[in-house]
């Protein structure tokens, strides 16, 4: 069974020290930290299951699930609704928890979301970005350059990530709708992740010059004042993952929900 123990590991207590890094303080909270027992669970758990240190399929004992974290059974059982209403985990009354399969369905749903949101703040910012806002997107892809190629540090390379799109809303002054839609893009951001490690887990050989690549060009087109440009390069880089479901699904099928629109086996 994998480890659901360390509930505030860098797994599972994302982005708060890099935040303050980037002057993204009010970026650190994720829309579900209220301060309740019941949200410091759900955040915890969410981490790591968008991050694949929980992969789909795995077991999610109560009982053992409230001795790691501290709590008792209704903050637990809340976290996991909550975790449920999101598709990320599966509730079989009275029978077991478990993590949920990547749902294509979720996927394509966040990715039109993402697109819609992101194309419309960067074709505003091209219009009006500042240079501490250009310094600041080149300082979270200058740290991503540090952290590149090495498979351990993953993580961290996704957290700066999504530090740098989250740079792009809180500079536009919409960081509230970032937060909403994070909320609803557990599926793709697990996607994301197989993007990065072909394994889906520390070791397999990552994707991360791709992404460095697409940040650059971003950031060029901003810098040149290019609404539509700026555009095009968010669009190319967001959809590069979304392309490559199909393989992913192919390599991984255990982490997949079934493919509705595949031929039944005889």
């Amino acid at each position: 069974m994998q480890d659901v123990s360390a509930p505030r590991d860098r797994e599972t207590d994302p982005g708060q020290g890099l935040a303050r890094r980037f002057g993204l303080e009010e970026a650190a909270p994720g829309p579900w930290e209220d301060g309740s027992a019941s949200s410091a669970v759900y955040a915890a758990l969410r981490a790591r299951i968008v991050r694949l240190a929980l992969p789909p399929g795995t077991p999610l004992p109560r009982a053992e699930l409230a001795q790691t974290f501290g709590v008792s059974l209704t903050p637990l059982r809340d976290a996991l609704q909550r975790l449920a209403e999101e598709g990320l985990v599966q509730i079989f009354p009275r029978s077991r928890t478990l993590v949920a399969p990547i749902n294509e369905a979720g996927v394509r749903e966040a990715q039109f979301m993402r697109m819609a949101l992101e194309r419309e703040v960067v074709r505003r910012l091209a219009g009006s970005m500042d240079p501490a806002g250009l310094d600041r997107l080149r300082a979270i892809q200058a740290a991503q350059a540090e952290v590149a190629g090495d498979p351990a540090r993953i993580a961290q390379f996704q957290e700066l990530d999504e530090l740098f799109h989250t740079a792009l809303f809180a500079t536009a002054g919409h960081l509230h709708s970032q937060r909403l839609m994070q909320s609803r893009a557990g599926h793709l951001d697990r996607l994301r992740r197989l993007f990065l490690s072909d394994d889906g887990q520390e070791s397999g050989p990552p994707r991360m010059d791709a992404v460095l690549r697409g940040h650059a060009e971003i950031i060029d087109a901003l810098a040149r004042r290019d609404p539509d440009g700026a555009v095009e390069a968010l669009s190319r880089h967001l959809q590069r993952t979304v392309d490559r479901l199909s393989e992913k699904r192919a390599a991984f099928p255990q982490y997949f929900a079934p493919d509705p629109q595949a031929a039944p086996r005889p």
